[in-house]
């Protein structure tokens, strides 16, 4: 059995923001959850740390437990916090750190397959430029002897290029003994989760850092290596993406979340943005500066250009949605076709509907959304405004300019306009 150890007790001060550190998104979710979902495979149990007053957190980490950092006095202290939980368990157990959620799955194995071999295994990086980060010292085994802070550092020892990442898995009932040995006699005053390493070695037993990526392990502190990390998991879906089978024309241009499904043979032109919740089947085309979220687009649809795809959305196979077009709650049916400056929301499309440029579904009462349906085959004439609730019936036609209030009948012609009325004359008089 193991369990995972989530610190997220910080409030990132320097992210300047009034929710925690660890909420803040990556791709679409809370860089917790990217943590999260890197553990669950790997883990049987996740325990995340949190600070008093955060319930959002613990809401976006359920259902897995969480425990409560009251007084912040360090990575160690935070660690300690989940030994009543953890109470008579014994298997392994890792300290992870919820700003540093671009750890992979295979990372974290290949972690515990050392803890496997040693006493306490630990994540290390050489990242380009080791600035202030701690620093991992090795004995001529390879054993680690210690972590020594960069302001504690040797000029000898800050010249070691490998760097403490700071996630350590070991036996629980070590660790927690380790945890609970900790002093609080350095600059800070507060108990290090590093200096377990140092128990260990005192203890003649064996630790072993395993290296990864400094992309992997890199933790954020500021909106700037936000952005960073930001940039790390785009780089990572898009190629996902594109290794299965779809074509991104420009890919640093395209914005994925992490649910983002692209079946084979779509073509995503550039400037495309895919909100959380976005299905798209094989054969569709996505044309630029479209924005898309919580919908499905079946097969062999072209969405775009600048077109808007909002939640509760179905594209049916092989329908159209054109150039300034915007979706909501709306089901188009197969091969229908909404091509021009229109707004379909809380809507019904039949199969093989036309809807004219400029058409609008009039959903909103002020207190009330209603819900609009057109038939099958219906042809709804430029700058319709359809007053819902309303039905236009199958192959059904509405004049262009009509306002549509009542339900029309299958096969019929609505024509809701004012009479036009022509003044002879009366023109080239106004221009006097």
């Amino acid at each position: 059995m193991r369990t995972a150890i989530i610190l997220a007790a910080g409030q990132g001060t320097r992210m300047k923001s009034a929710m925690p550190k660890v909420m803040h998104r990556i791709a679409g979710r809370p860089m917790i959850r990217h943590l999260i979902a890197a553990c669950e495979p790997v883990f049987d149990r996740v325990i995340v740390v949190v600070g008093p007053g955060m319930p959002e957190l613990e809401k976006a980490v359920a259902p897995h437990a969480t425990v409560v950092q009251a007084e912040r006095l360090g990575t160690g202290h935070a660690a300690r916090m989940a030994a009543p939980p953890l109470e008579g368990f014994s298997g392994d157990a890792a300290v992870l750190y919820g700003d540093n959620p671009l750890i992979t799955t295979a990372t974290l194995e290949r972690l515990v397959a050392a803890r496997g071999q040693a006493d306490l295994a630990l994540l290390a990086m050489r990242p380009a430029d080791p600035a202030k980060y701690g620093r991992v010292v090795q004995g001529p085994d390879g054993a680690v002897e210690r972590i020594v802070e960069w302001a504690d550092a040797s000029e000898a020892e800050r010249a070691i290029g490998l760097c403490n990442a700071g996630v350590v898995c070991a036996a629980w009932k070590d660790l927690s003994r380790w945890l609970a040995a900790l002093r609080n006699d350095n600059r800070q005053s507060e108990f290090y989760l590093t200096d377990v390493v140092a128990a260990v070695h005192a203890e003649g037993r064996r630790a072993v850092a395993v290296e990864a990526p400094e992309a992997e392990l890199r933790g954020i502190n500021s909106r700037i290596e936000l952005a960073a990390a930001e940039a790390e998991v785009q780089a990572r879906l898009r190629e996902a993406a594109m290794l299965g089978g779809a074509t991104l024309v420009q890919p640093e241009s395209v914005t994925l979340s992490f649910d983002t499904k692209l079946g084979q043979d779509v073509v995503v032109e550039p400037h495309v943005v895919f909100a959380p919740g976005v299905t798209i089947e094989n054969d569709v085309a996505i044309r630029a500066f479209s924005h898309l979220e919580q919908c499905v687009v079946r097969r062999g649809a072209i969405i775009g250009p600048y077109a808007r795809l909002r939640p509760g959305t179905e594209v049916g196979e092989g329908a159209h949605v054109g150039n300034f077009v915007e979706l909501k709650a709306a089901h188009l049916g197969a091969g229908a076709k909404a091509n021009h400056l229109t707004y379909l929301g809380d809507a019904t499309i039949g199969a093989g509907a036309k809807i004219g440029a400029g058409t609008i579904t009039c959903n909103y009462d002020g207190v009330n959304k209603h819900r609009t349906e057109i038939g099958a085959g219906a042809f709804i004439g430029s700058d319709t405004a359809l007053v819902a609730p309303v039905r236009v019936g199958a192959r059904a036609i509405t004049a262009a300019g009509s306002v549509v209030t009542e339900d029309v009948p299958d096969d019929a012609l609505a024509i809701a306009r004012g009479r036009q009325v022509n003044k002879p004359g009366r023109g080239a008089k106004g221009k006097k």
